[in-house]
């Protein structure tokens, strides 16, 4: 997925805490350079996430994939969604860097996760993945931003 492209935003969606009482606000913005992925993390009213999300897929033999970005030096959660487990999603963390920077994942690295707790699940499978997304949380209260610039299957 190529995020520097306007199309790729467009498939893009919110999901904050407000869906459970939180006041936590974020947006996306189209950039040349990639998506930016902003806003503000409150913990008020037991609220504490901010998350984008898009439809995705990749190829069957997939074994790695791979993140671009750049931010403000906060923790992250890159989520992924499968056909085989549609109510949980399978979590990893990663930290973003002031500059460019590619980070690898390998299905061993996530979590399987249910709103917020770890569960048991079917074993991640990057080509039964319909959805990605990521994740801001673990009351890291104020302003964040992230940009995104590609997510490729290795």
């Amino acid at each position: 997925m190529d995020f520097t492209l306007p199309a790729t935003m467009r498939d893009c969606w919110i999901v904050n805490d407000g869906v459970m009482g939180g006041i936590s606000q974020s947006s996306l913005r189209h950039d040349p350079q990639g998506m930016i992925f902003d806003g503000q993390l409150s913990l008020e009213n037991n609220g504490g996430f901010a998350s984008m999300r898009s439809p995705a897929r990749f190829e069957k033999e997939t074994q790695v994939l791979e993140l671009t970005t750049r931010g403000d030096g906060k923790r992250f959660k890159l989520i992924l969604r499968t056909e085989a487990a549609v109510r949980v999603t399978y979590q990893s963390d990663f930290v973003s860097e002031a500059t460019w920077h590619t980070h690898r994942f390998t299905t061993s690295q996530f979590i399987a996760s249910f709103r917020g707790r770890s569960v048991q699940a079917p074993p991640l499978s990057f080509s039964d993945v319909i959805e990605l997304g990521i994740l801001i949380a673990d009351k890291q209260e104020g302003s964040f931003r992230l940009q995104l610039k590609t997510i490729k299957s290795l």
